[in-house]
């Protein structure tokens, strides 16, 4: 697959993109596990049908150590046991703030009794803004159709400096 458009040959989309990004390191400095967030990141993603993404964030995770058994049943979180508390609510939080469009009620409030139950506010306020983050990433990398596949951790932020 051929991307669209190359957003990194363009310098409003670099520019974005460098924003983009000073607005993921206030996530990636709160006190959300950095697990949780990338977890959250590729649900969204599969949701989504953004390869780049999906592509990006289980390398990510898996350069953080991240297990591949939990990597690879993420998609099927709800029957899976390798999952804390927290991680599915804040699955169910990422699967229900992506899928706006398929429920009259968003985010339902027995999911968001699950997410006050396990994460303090800070937390919430970044697994919020995760939320929201990736979906934007995800239009982004869908609309210009970025091809999957060739992504090594760290690489995006070298290609921004």
């Amino acid at each position: 697959m051929e991307s669209r458009f190359n957003l990194f040959d363009n310098a409003i989309a670099v520019k974005f993109a460098k924003r983009f990004i000073n607005v993921a390191q206030v996530i990636d400095q709160s006190p959300l596990p950095k697990s949780t967030q990338e977890l959250v990141q590729i649900r969204a993603s599969q949701i989504n049908g953004c390869g780049y993404c999906v592509d990006m964030h289980t390398k990510d995770a898996a350069a953080a150590d991240e297990s591949p058994v939990r990597l690879n049943l993420v998609a099927t979180w709800r029957e899976a046991t390798v999952f804390t508390e927290a991680e599915r609510a804040a699955l169910a939080l990422a699967e229900e703030g992506t899928r706006l469009a398929d429920a009259h009620h968003g985010v339902s409030d027995e999911t968001w009794a699950h997410v006050r139950k396990n994460f303090d506010d800070d937390q919430i306020a970044a697994l919020v803004a995760v939320v929201a983050l990736i979906n934007a990433a995800n239009r982004i990398n869908v609309i210009v159709r970025m091809p999957a596949g060739s992504y090594v951790p760290g690489m995006l932020a070298a290609a921004l400096n």
